[in-house]
C-alpha cells in the first residue's frame, strides 16, 4: 500500500475570522506547517493541499488541489484529491486539529487493507456511532463515492462512511479513552487564546 497526504485548508475560516492555516501551532509554526509535518511522518509519500487560490502560503514541492464545486465543505476537497491520488490510500488531515497525532494514523494504517481505508469512530456499537471523517485514511477507490454524493449534493461525511463501512470500503477504529484530545478543533478565535 502506498500513502499520499491531503491537508484540508480550503474553508473561509468565518468564525475564527481569519486563515486558520496560518495560525501559530503550539510551537510557533504555522498550522498549515505543522499539518503536513504530521502527515509527513505518518508515511505520506506526496503531499497534497485543498486550498482556495488565493491562500499563497501552499509551499512549492505541494500539489494544490482546489475544490471542483465551491462552497461545498470538506466533501468537496475529498473528493478533487482522490481523484488526483496516486497511491492507493490517501491520508486525511483537517488543518484544525491542531492536536492531531501521528500515531494516530499509524493506528488507522494498521486497520486499513487494498481498497479499505479506516476512520475513528465514537461510542461504537451503540447505534450513536459518530465518526472523525477528517483525520483518516480513504481508499482511492472511493473517489467514485464521493463524487457521486457531491453531484447528488449530499456533502455531509457521516453518512458517506456510514455506507462506506457497510460496502467493505472503510473500517471504523474505536477511539479509545485519552484520544480525544486529538481530535479538537479550533473553530472561533477563544479557544486558540485558551490553547
Amino acid at each position: 500500500m502506498t500513502w499520499n497526504g491531503l491537508l484540508l485548508a480550503a474553508g473561509l475560516s468565518r468564525r475564527m475570522g481569519r486563515d486558520k492555516a496560518l495560525l501559530p501551532a503550539g510551537d510557533g509554526r504555522p498550522l498549515w506547517r505543522r499539518q503536513l509535518d504530521v502527515l509527513s511522518q505518518a508515511g505520506a509519500d506526496e503531499l497534497l493541499v485543498s486550498a482556495r487560490a488565493e491562500q499563497s502560503w501552499v509551499p512549492p514541492g505541494v500539489t494544490r488541489v482546489e475544490d471542483a464545486v465551491s462552497g461545498t465543505g470538506p466533501l468537496a476537497g475529498l473528493a478533487a484529491a482522490l481523484t488526483r491520488c496516486n497511491g492507493t490510500h490517501l491520508l486525511v488531515l483537517a488543518v484544525d486539529l491542531p492536536a492531531m497525532s501521528a500515531v494516530w494514523f499509524g493506528e488507522l494504517q494498521r486497520a486499513c487493507e487494498p481498497g479499505c481505508g479506516a476512520a475513528g469512530v465514537h461510542a461504537p456499537g451503540t447505534g450513536d456511532e459518530k465518526f472523525e471523517p477528517l483525520a483518516a485514511i480513504y481508499p482511492c477507490e472511493l473517489a467514485a463515492w464521493a463524487d457521486e454524493a457531491l453531484g447528488r449534493r449530499e456533502l455531509a461525511l457521516q453518512p458517506l462512511l456510514r455506507r462506506a463501512v457497510a460496502a467493505g470500503l472503510m473500517r471504523a477504529v474505536p477511539i479509545i479513552a485519552g484520544r480525544e484530545r486529538w481530535f479538537e478543533n479550533w473553530n472561533q478565535p477563544m479557544p486558540v487564546a485558551e490553547k
